[in-house]
């Protein structure tokens, strides 16, 4: 079930799997699964996508990355985040392997490119904290 931010936005509804990565946001870490043998992986699930193993741990991740790519919203899509625009949102490579998404904060939208070097960023929308990305350094 999805659920709203008072501001309209959708927040994330944490079962038994995921509640380990959104806690670790809460707390300005970041946590994803890892596999013993292929390392780690997102979004959270109960088996690695790979080998589908279940012995895998919750592991801390630096948060870094390079943006592999990105787009900018200037239409204001959803009606919920038309006070937003431009927005943008990023594919980003983590230093440590997997790809995440998220929205990129603390800079224009003209000035991010590919390749760029970022840093997770943390937003508490009521009662979630959601995971995005600014300019390293």
């Amino acid at each position: 079930m999805v659920h709203f931010s008072t501001d309209g936005r959708p927040l994330p509804t944490p079962t038994p799997i995921t509640a380990p990565y959104f806690d670790g946001l809460r707390e300005r870490r970041l946590v994803l699964q890892r596999c013993p043998r292929h390392g780690y992986f997102f979004y959270p699930r109960g088996r690695c996508p790979v080998c589908l193993g279940d012995d895998w741990e919750w592991g801390e991740l630096s948060g870094r990355g390079t943006v592999y790519s990105f787009t900018v919203d200037r239409a204001g899509h959803d009606p919920a985040l038309a006070s937003r625009i431009p927005f943008a949102i990023a594919l980003v490579d983590l230093d440590e392997g997997p790809r995440l998404v998220g929205n990129m904060v603390d800079c224009d939208a003209a000035d991010i490119s590919v390749g760029m070097a970022v840093e997770a960023a943390y937003e508490d929308v009521d009662d979630a904290t959601l995971l995005g990305f600014r300019p390293a350094g």
